[in-house]
């Protein structure tokens, strides 16, 4: 069984306990303010592996390595670049990761064979003790099985990780809720997954910067994933998601429809709202997602509706919002949820 333990009340012990089982080689689920981390020694080969059987994750999709100082980078990185100099000062600790050429000591298991590795600095406390404690950057991915929603509470990694590793930190809930903005700083500084700094905010800082082209759309075939969250159908529930996106009016209106089509078929649906439209599916199953004017709340809610709405029905019906800001974070982990089964109107 998977032992839990509260690293609010307990976070010396807990931390103590995680970084004895990184050392020793074996798997611990952390806190950071993105989602929930499955971590292991990042420079330990066979205990990154543990990481991809224990979520039935596909060993060509790179994972991040988690670190406690900004200094850890030297080691990792074949050099530091001025351009990552700036932004580590501005943006970390938080929800941003850095890509750039790896250095020697980086395994292959952790890059999945590029040449390049991704870092971060987490900016919640729980996971940067865990680091310090077991003097060594912490490989992690999202601390679910593979392909579905990531967890934003250690009772969602409980959910998928039970009997699976020893050890879950349970430090509440995250506060972003989706995963970290990865930049690449090879060649043109350009955004491979979308997070909560956003565009804007990197723009504001080191001027223009790239989107790639997957983020609203699958990779093409036998493209290679350069970051995680690109190759694969990701925060998938078991349930279907259907995403529509236009005026929000209209947006209501085809859902009302398809929730119909699909009740009629015997299949049980619910709609994920906004709050802004909420008023348009009275008498009708839904749950809302956050505000349409503050794309966080979106994002902060949107893998713990997943899931919950999961255990009660067939079919969920999403509303899609503007890619502004952190909308595009939204979108993009939205729409990979539904495998990009969408309708524009």
């Amino acid at each position: 069984m998977t032992q839990v333990i509260s690293t609010i009340s307990q976070p010396e012990a807990g931390t103590s306990m995680g970084a004895e089982l990184i050392k020793k080689g074996e798997l611990v689920a952390f806190p950071t303010e993105t989602v929930y981390g499955l971590g292991a020694n990042g420079l330990n080969a066979d205990a990154v592996e543990k990481i991809f059987i224990a979520k039935g994750r596909p060993n060509d999709n790179p994972l991040i390595l988690h670190v406690a100082k900004k200094s850890d980078v030297k080691r990792l990185w074949a050099h530091v670049p001025k351009i990552a100099n700036v932004l580590m000062d501005t943006f970390w600790p938080g929800p941003l990761t850095l890509i750039f050429n790896r250095a020697d000591c980086v395994p292959n298991a952790v890059t999945a064979g590029l040449d390049t590795v991704a870092v971060r600095m987490p900016q919640d406390k729980t996971a940067r003790m865990l680091i310090q404690k077991s003097d060594v950057p912490i490989a992690a991915p999202s601390a679910n099985l593979s392909g579905k929603p990531s967890p934003t509470t250690a009772r969602h990694v409980l959910e998928d990780m039970d009997g699976r590793i020893p050890l879950i930190l349970d430090g509440g809930a995250c506060k972003y809720g989706v995963e970290s903005t990865v930049l690449s700083l090879v060649g043109k500084p350009t955004i491979l997954r979308p997070g909560a700094v956003t565009r804007e905010m990197l723009e504001a800082v080191i001027g223009q910067v790239e989107l790639a082209g997957s983020i609203l759309s699958p990779l093409k075939e036998r493209e290679v994933a350069l970051s995680p969250g690109m190759k694969y159908k990701h925060y998938a529930p078991t349930a279907q998601v259907i995403v529509v996106c236009g005026e929000p009016r209209l947006v209501a209106k085809r859902i009302l429809e398809l929730y119909m089509q699909t009740t009629i078929k015997g299949e049980v649906c619910e709609i994920a709202a906004t709050k802004q439209t909420q008023n348009f599916y009275r008498g009708k199953q839904y749950s809302v997602m956050g505000d349409r004017d503050d794309p966080m709340t979106l994002c902060s809610n949107l893998f713990a509706l997943l899931r919950d709405m999961d255990t009660r029905c067939d079919v969920i019906l999403a509303e899609g919002v503007d890619t502004s800001g952190s909308g595009l974070a939204f979108m993009n982990r939205l729409l990979r949820a539904a495998g990009f089964s969408v309708e524009y109107i």
